[in-house]
């Protein structure tokens, strides 16, 4: 067992990613409403600021930024993924644990945002950024921080990964 500890910073912002159990389920797109009304539930009951989403078949990463003062992501998560599988009627499709980390200044930022807005293309979904549908990237380029066609047309990415 390892020793591993979470960081918690009063009013922090962090990068998550949360993986479904099964990794070649297409759950969290096929079920895309009741995955936001799980999450807006949630939300409005402990609020955080959300910086930004990419929702994929099978596994999610976010940035969020907690109220001044509350540090608890990790009530969160687990009330968003109890919400979504009470919701779906079902039992055991999470992994158990979800990887964090705290954002640690602009820059950081805006690497994991970079990252988050890329991972639809980086898995081969689409070919440009702007056709994924499950994304912050939209919302991004409303507000003008992202122009449309932000990361051009890739056909094939190579992320230097073996499989």
């Amino acid at each position: 067992m390892s020793n591993y500890r979470r960081h918690y910073l009063p009013g922090g912002t962090w990068f998550f990613t949360v993986n479904l159990q099964n990794r070649r389920s297409d759950l969290l797109t096929r079920h895309i409403d009741t995955l936001r009304v799980a999450t807006q539930c949630v939300k409005r009951a402990k609020p955080f600021l959300i910086n930004a989403w990419v929702i994929l078949p099978e596994h999610m990463h976010c940035i969020w930024t907690l109220p001044e003062n509350d540090t608890d992501y990790s009530g969160r998560w687990r009330d968003i993924k109890k919400t979504f599988t009470r919701k779906l009627g079902m039992s055991g499709i999470w992994q158990p644990r979800f990887w964090e980390h705290t954002i640690l200044d602009e820059n950081d930022l805006r690497r994991h945002t970079d990252y988050i807005h890329i991972n639809p293309l980086k898995h081969g979904y689409v070919t440009r950024v702007k056709d994924w549908p499950y994304s912050t990237f939209h919302r991004d380029v409303r507000e003008g921080l992202y122009p449309e066609d932000w990361a051009g047309v890739v056909e094939s990415f190579d992320t230097g990964e073996r499989r």
